[in-house]
This record gives structure tokens, sequence and C-alpha cells, in this order.
């Protein structure tokens, strides 16, 4: 018997929609499933990527740490800007790395620094730490 062109009666009545109703069916289960977890462990969910979506703030410094940069802050304290070398020294003291260094140095000008007018006036004209006075 030759088969070819026949078509099963499923397919006859269904208009060729037998496989796809077959592929719907776990999709509409997977469906099913992924609403009850949702409402399941949604709370849970929404909570904990809350957490991993929020910056992680490392916190202060160690305590040692700060004191030896306000050491050399107060020091330096009319420039308070230190060389690289410098950079490299206070790394190597406290355990922190320059990254860390150079922030908690731009951190402190910003919060506890003001250049007086002379230097303001020298930064001004790209002379920086040569007008500062003893004052």
């Amino acid at each position: 018997m030759d088969y070819e062109g026949f078509v099963s009666s499923d397919e006859e009545f269904s208009g060729g929609e037998v496989e796809a109703s077959l592929e719907a069916q776990p999709r509409s289960m997977d469906r099913g499933l992924k609403d009850r977890l949702l409402h399941k462990f949604g709370s849970h969910i929404s909570s904990l990527k809350l957490e991993f979506s929020k910056k992680k703030k490392k916190g202060k410094l160690p305590k040692e740490a700060r004191q030896t940069l306000l050491e050399w802050w107060n020091v330096h304290y009319k420039w308070p800007y230190p060389t690289e070398a410098d950079k490299k020294i206070l790394a190597d003291s406290t355990g922190l790395d320059q990254k860390q260094i150079n922030n908690w140095f731009i951190n402190q000008r910003k919060r506890h620094w003001k250049p007086s007018e002379s230097m303001q006036f020298g930064l001004m004209n790209n002379q920086p730490g040569q007008f500062y006075s003893d004052d």
C-alpha cells in the first residue's frame, strides 16, 4: 500500500496542527510550574534580587591605616598631594592598595582642606605648590 499523500484522520480534522498542540502542552505545563514557583518563592526571589543588585560597600578602612594616613596628612597639610613614591610607601605601611590611598586623599581634601588664596591663584596659573605661605 502506498502511504505517500496519506493523511491521518487526526491531521485531517485538525488541519495538521497535531504536532503544534503536542509542543504547546509542555509549554503550558512549564508556565503553570513557573507560576506556582513564583507564587511560592516570589518574595524570596525579590529580596535576593534586591540584595544582589545593591552595590557592596566595603566599609571603613582599618583604624591603624587611617591613623597612618592622617599622620601624613597633618605633616603635609599645606600641600596634601602625595607623590607616587609617597603613595607606595603609604600603601606598604598600611596594607591598603593605591586606589584606596588615592580615594582617601581625594575624600580628605574635599572634606577637610581649603587651599589659601595664594594657592588658588597659583593653581589657576598652573603652578601648584609654589604659592603657599608659612602662616
